[in-house]
């Protein structure tokens, strides 16, 4: 029986320390590990919070800027005030109710790409 497994999106980076800054400081993920084939390479890394796995890269064609990616979330209202009280001074997300039925919050890193971290309330 055919089974499919996790999905892990490769969003794309192009300065190592707004990276860090904003994944691993303001959204709170950790880093599992950072490669490259060189000392003059780019870095590919992963990072992860709880069962949320996400890959960041500096290669060319590796994710495009502008990527929107979806996250399941237990306890958004909770994740609303980490984030909020961070104090991150590119972004102030906001929590709101769609007509979908969902609670969410949309944050933009800083190559362009969005993350939407989302609770269902059905």
């Amino acid at each position: 029986m055919v089974k499919l497994g996790a999905v892990t999106p490769i969003l794309r980076i192009f300065d190592i320390a707004k990276a860090h800054e904003f994944y691993v400081g303001f959204l709170g993920f950790e880093v599992q590990f950072e490669h490259r084939f060189d000392d003059n390479a780019p870095l590919y890394m992963g990072i992860s919070r709880d069962g949320c796995v996400l890959h960041l890269s500096e290669h060319h064609g590796d994710g495009a800027p502008g990527a929107h990616v979806r996250i399941e979330v237990t306890d958004i209202a909770g994740l609303h005030r980490e984030l909020t009280t961070r104090n991150y001074r590119f972004a102030r997300p906001g929590l709101e109710e769609t007509p979908w039925k969902t609670r969410e919050i949309t944050v933009g890193d800083p190559f362009g790409n969005r993350l939407t971290f989302y609770e269902d309330i059905r």
